[in-house]
């Protein structure tokens, strides 16, 4: 990639390349730079900058084809309620409205209906709140729903062939974490609290697999974080499925063309980023040791290409280590391979001064809380 970064976002279009935006970038805290990333010719090309730098932030492809990218932080600590539209076709980006209530590592799902919910995440990484708030691509507004019944940051949202979202896990507080669930209704805009858990989780993944069918992985509570559970929609109940053959948190979740879920990379002890890959088979419950990445990875992106193939993107080998690497896994050849137009490994240990003469950096208990130390 152009560009080192890490907790920045990645989105496939509706063209079939890959947009890239923000994140910490090493030596130079947040930015607004985009990239795509072209299947057909693996290059890598810049496209429009953003109006506000950003990283943690969410983006959504909307059914005109346009991206919505909303919140995120800018000073390493302290949510945005900032958002902004990519126009795929001219590689520019107009300002819309703001929410109404500033954000970061909050979730944004795209409805059935084209509109657009997001829900919890916190003023700050240690400050979550429990509103939610709806954005119509039609009007360019924002408007508030029903908020949830508890307050979430770190969580997973998903959107259900029924057209529900459920909420999985989380944050009350920024570190204690959550087993609880629940389901917003878009036609009655009402939650309503589902069955609970086997494990408390943040930082984990969520994917839709089949009929409803939602399988659940990681923890950052090392306890937690080998474990797996599956959640069934049709009969709100939720099965212990194997154990993953590494405990991570910050991974990644790809379900693949023939059905099994990639789940790649993310860290065990809240430091150290992982090559290791597993693969989930729904039909047999069972995990089963994949290829290995080329590069060590957490606070990546795993983007599903139209060809069945899976692009991994950016992140790092240690928590505050921004790396421009991707590579590609081939659904086919089971295999990981770097692309020609890729560049070497270029890292290095990011920090940014603040306007109150602090270093932001990245806490070692909660990564993603950036906590303020003193200036030697």
């Amino acid at each position: 990639m152009q560009h080192g970064r890490f907790l920045h976002r990645a989105s496939v279009l509706s063209n079939g390349k890959v947009l890239v935006t923000g994140g910490f970038a090493s030596g130079a805290g947040t930015f607004d730079v985009a990239e795509l990333y072209d299947p057909s010719t693996g290059n890598w090309t810049k496209t429009g900058s953003m109006h506000v730098d950003r990283a943690y932030h969410t983006v959504s492809l909307l059914m005109n084809g346009k991206v919505l990218v909303t919140g995120g932080t800018n000073d390493g600590y302290h949510g945005i309620a900032s958002a902004e539209l990519y126009d795929p076709t001219t590689g520019n980006w107009t300002k819309t409205s703001h929410m109404h209530y500033r954000r970061v590592a909050h979730t944004a799902s795209v409805l059935l209906n084209g509109k657009v919910l997001i829900i919890g995440g916190g003023i700050s990484f240690d400050e979550p709140f429990r509103t939610c708030e709806v954005y119509d691509p039609m009007t360019g507004n924002w408007t508030k729903t029903s908020s949830m019944y508890v307050s979430r940051i770190y969580h997973t949202a998903s959107v259900l062939p029924n057209g529900k979202i459920l909420v999985i896990g989380g944050s009350e507080d920024g570190e204690n974490e959550l087993n609880t669930s629940e389901l917003y209704d878009p036609i009655a805009e009402k939650w309503t609290n589902t069955s609970s858990m086997h494990y408390k989780r943040s930082a984990h993944t969520a994917t839709v697999i089949k009929n409803g069918t939602v399988l659940v992985t990681g923890s950052m509570n090392i306890t937690n974080a080998m474990s797996a559970e599956l959640y069934n929609s049709l009969t709100d109940t939720w099965t212990i499925t194997g154990s993953m053959e590494d405990g991570r948190s910050y991974h990644t979740a790809s379900l693949l063309v023939n059905g099994k879920v990639l789940v790649t990379g993310g860290t065990i002890d809240s430091y150290s980023g992982m090559n290791s890959t597993e693969l989930y088979d729904l039909s047999t419950g069972m995990w089963t040791n994949a290829d290995n990445m080329r590069v060590n990875r957490i606070y990546h992106s795993a983007s599903m290409l139209t060809n069945g193939n899976v692009l991994i993107t950016s992140g790092g080998a240690k928590y505050d280590v921004a790396s421009n690497t991707a590579e590609l896994y081939n659904s086919s050849t089971e295999k990981f391979t770097s692309s020609d137009s890729i560049k070497n490994l270029q890292s290095s240990r990011r920090t940014f001064i603040l306007t109150n003469g602090k270093m932001s950096a990245i806490g070692k208990r909660n990564p993603q809380a950036f906590h303020d130390r003193q200036l030697n």
